[in-house]
């Protein structure tokens, strides 16, 4: 046997009866001679991590927009401890951890830059409509490799796709759901203490005695409820769901509404809209992959593909060189 169907075999008895195993699963759109070293969703793991929507979430807001230092999130360390969590859950359980793993590090890929505040503005302005978690779908689909998509596996679309509100067709894909808002509460309170924006003494004193006084006792609680919850239903004992959805409830009242956390937010929806009323006017402007889109489909369509696929400082460089006035100098002219 090669090194994957060997892997195969191990995975059917080891893996838990709820888990999904590459054999028997892991069907593609369209059929590929497996690799003789690395199972289905081992492969779709690797197509995400070396794709180039993976590479531009290290410079697209989480919270805070374009933040000032090195220690505050972005989609991409959001991406990485949204992966972790979500192994050390799959583990415990016995789920399949590659096929956790592709979930978690392509459920953001369809992200906007400017955060929330653009899949906002983009859902608005656009016929389609626009919502990160179709969009990342779309990515993987249809958007990568110059069109041709990643092909990935049906499992792996279906998780990205539910990630956010929906109950997933694997296990895989309801731990990801559970450990992305694991993930982003807990280190939201963590940059919103950074920014001056919360302290800790703010948090409510009957989450903190329940679910920990740091963000290391928070998630180990919330992953311990997860796994003591077992493997038939994702989910966490009711008295630790409440605390997770009243510390959930007071992160939005407190961080996610915030004035000061929101403060740039109206000039990066203006700086979106901005640029869609251009593409939409000037669809030779767009990049010729984008263009096909445009053709294949329709100009809305490609507008928002390539602006909700731009970083924070791509659309803000963009944004500069298409409307921002350039001061004028002869060529002849001494520089002084």
């Amino acid at each position: 046997m090669t090194i994957r169907e060997q892997q195969e075999q191990l995975e059917l008895q080891i893996l838990s009866p709820y888990a999904c195993p590459n054999a028997g699963h892991a069907k593609r759109e369209r059929p590929e001679m497996p690799c003789p070293y690395r199972t289905a969703f081992q492969r779709d793991r690797d197509r995400i991590l070396h794709c180039n929507s993976f590479r531009r979430l290290k410079r697209k807001t989480q919270v805070f927009l374009s933040p000032v230092g090195d220690h505050y999130r972005t989609r991409l360390t959001h991406t990485l401890e949204v992966a972790q969590i979500a192994r050390t859950i799959s583990r415990a359980l016995r789920f399949n951890e590659d096929l956790t793993e592709a979930i978690a590090l392509g459920h953001d890929l369809g992200h906007s830059p400017f955060g929330h505040s653009g899949e906002a503005i983009l859902n608005r302005i656009c016929p389609h409509g626009y919502r990160h978690y179709e969009q990342s779908l779309r990515v993987v689909e249809r958007l990568e490799k110059g069109g041709a998509g990643l092909n990935l596996t049906e499992e792996v679309r279906d998780g990205i796709l539910c990630h956010t509100n929906r109950i997933a067709a694997t296990k895989e894909g309801n731990v990801v759901r559970v450990a992305d808002r694991i993930a982003y509460m807990n280190h939201d309170i963590e940059d919103a203490i950074r920014a001056e924006i919360l302290r800790k003494e703010d948090l409510p004193t009957d989450v903190t005695e329940v679910l920990g006084d740091t963000k290391t006792k928070r998630i180990t609680t919330l992953v311990g409820a997860v796994v003591a919850h077992g493997p038939e239903k994702i989910g966490m004992a009711p008295e630790i769901q409440a605390m997770h959805d009243k510390l959930h409830t007071f992160l939005f009242d407190r961080v996610y509404y915030n004035p000061i956390a929101k403060q740039e937010e109206h000039k990066a929806e203006l700086l979106i809209e901005t640029l869609y009323r251009y593409f939409i006017s000037h669809p030779d402007a767009l990049p010729e992959e984008y263009q096909r889109i445009a053709q294949q489909e329709d100009i809305d369509r490609a507008a928002c593909d390539y602006i909700s696929g731009m970083s924070d400082g791509y659309a803000v460089d963009l944004y500069t060189e298409l409307f921002i006035p350039k001061g004028w100098r002869s060529s002849a002219s001494p520089i002084s």
